[in-house]
Order: structure tokens, then sequence, then C-alpha cells
């Protein structure tokens, strides 16, 4: 079966860039030394702010964090743990919280029933969620197409088998709605039908993108991302002091600004995962937005980097 690739780029592990030489290295290093100390420069103004604060309320003195991690909890410790080994001091507040959506029940007798050309994964999440329906429909082979690499990453850590079952065989060249629909290829002898579990707060932007080649789309809101409004006042102070928020969904973007930032005077910068939630983050009016090409935990720790890096030295 021959796929007709419509500028698609061939699927190739995402790697960040490395140096190749001694005087990349020699830079690398100096970068880092500085990087070093921009962090600690940063981190000593918001603690002198966050010990000022303390002694004003009679309180002790705790260290304030240069980075925010706002995933569902459980889920930001692979971002925390890269983000130590750098030496940053990190957070975790979680913002957000998902739960099932309407067509949760749905999705594994449409796995058993129906036949698809493409399955389209747009995030860990929609992943995770999806694959619980698939072993509840008895684990069917199918081929996936996924958004970039944070998505993609779910699919390679399964074991063997299931991966034999589940191959991922397309990324597009950009990590957005917009290059998947326009690079999904089409298969010869396909049914041009695509399956799109998916947020229920999704955009329609993948949908219609796809209808407008010519696909079927049978999108199911699988699960909903809600926001977390309930957090207590020393936690939203603490968090305020950290420069950097690292998001990886327009929901968190929408619970930082409406728990955190609109409650201080925080004006940070943010460090979004990709695109989606950096166009969010833009658009919540946060004026120091860094994001990469391609999702992933080490792409994204290298946007928390940048971010650091650009941070004013005094809050």
């Amino acid at each position: 079966m021959t796929i007709r690739s419509n500028g698609a780029t061939s699927l190739v592990p995402l790697r960040l860039n490395t140096a190749s030489s001694v005087s990349a290295t020699s830079s690398a290093s100096w970068k880092t030394r500085r990087f070093q100390a921009r962090c600690e420069s940063v981190a000593a103004s918001a603690s002198a702010g966050s010990e000022s604060q303390e002694a004003q309320q009679g309180g002790g003195t705790e260290q304030a964090p240069l980075v925010v991690a706002t995933r569902e909890k459980g889920k930001n410790g692979k971002l925390m743990k890269a983000l130590s080994a750098q030496g940053v001091s990190v957070m975790e507040l979680p913002l957000i919280q998902h739960s099932d959506g309407p067509d949760t029940h749905r999705l594994p007798a449409v796995l058993r029933e129906e036949q698809f050309e493409w399955i389209v994964v747009t995030s860990p999440e929609a992943a995770s969620v999806f694959l619980t329906g698939w072993r509840a429909a008895g684990s069917p082979a199918l081929r996936l197409a996924v958004v970039g690499g944070g998505t993609a990453e779910v699919f390679h850590q399964l074991p063997a088998d299931e991966q034999q079952l589940l191959p991922v065989q397309f990324v597009p060249s950009k990590a957005t709605a917009k290059y998947l629909s326009a690079e999904i290829p089409e298969i010869d002898g396909g049914n041009r039908r695509v399956l799109y579990p998916a947020s229920a707060k999704a955009s329609h932007d993948l949908e219609n993108g796809l209808a407008s080649r010519g696909f079927l789309v049978t999108r199911l809101n699988t699960y909903s991302t809600e926001s977390v409004t309930s957090v207590d006042e020393d936690t939203i102070r603490r968090a305020a002091k950290a420069p950097v928020v690292a998001v990886a969904s327009p929901t968190a973007v929408r619970a930082w600004m409406e728990v955190v930032a609109s409650r201080t005077q925080w004006d940070g910068a943010a460090a979004c995962i990709g695109g989606t939630s950096a166009e969010a983050a833009r658009r919540a009016g946060i004026q120091r937005v860094f994001a990469p090409d391609s999702p992933g935990i080490e792409s994204w720790v290298a946007s928390v980097m940048e971010a650091l890096e650009a941070a004013p030295a005094e809050a």
C-alpha cells in the first residue's frame, strides 16, 4: 500500500541540536555559566521580595521558585526532574484536571465496528485516553498520525507488541493542527475516514482542515480539561514570585491568568510546550512567550531555560 504525502516530511526522531565542535562546546559552557549566574540573580531577587513580604507578615522565609509547573497533579515529574538537574528550583501548582468527555464511552465500540484510514491524536492526554478505549476495544491494529514528538512519545513507550499494533506513521513538519491537516498523507485504496479523539474544548481547526481536503472526520470528545480554581492565598503569593510559568495547554494558561496573574502583580514569562499553548498565552496578554517548534520534554525544558535567560534580574 502506497502513502502519498502532501508536503510532509519523513518521520524521524525529534532531537535538540547539539554542539559539534570544540568552539561550539566552549560557547555552550560559557552560556551555561552565564545562565546559572542569571538564575542566581533572578532567584535572589525573587527570594528577597518573598522574604520582605514574609517579614511584614511575621512569618519565616522560603526560597522563591524560578519556575511554576502547572500540569495536572502527577504529570509534572519529568519536567521538574529535568529542570532540577539544571539547578532550577521548581514549584508544582496543578492548575488543570481532566475528566471524561461525553464520548468517552463510545470510543471502544467505534474502534471495534468502524474502519478508519487514520487515527489522529493531538496531545499526550488524548493519547492516554485513547489507549484506554483502544485496549477495551480489543487492541485492533491501527494507523496513527500524531501532532508532535510529545504525543508520539506516549506511543513509543508502549510494550513492543502494542507498538506493532499502533505504529506512529505520520508526524507533520510543524506541531500544529494546521500543518497536520495539510500534510497528512492520503492512502491509496483507503476510505478517507479519519477518527479524531479530542478534548471537548479543542478547536475545530483540525477537522475543518481535513474536511477541506476531502477527508471524512469522526470527532469523539473523549475527555475534557477543566481549570482548578481553589488555591490558597499563600500558594498564590509564592507562585507569583516565579519569573516563569510552564504551561502545556490553553486551559492551563487561562487558569494561571485567573488564579495567579489576576490576583497578583505577576508579569513574568510563559514557557509553553508548543504552539497552541503559546498562542493562548499571547492572547491572554503575556508579553514574553517562549515555545519550541516541536513539543516534547527536552524542547520544553529548552524553552524554560530561554525564558529564564530573558527574565529581568530584578522583580
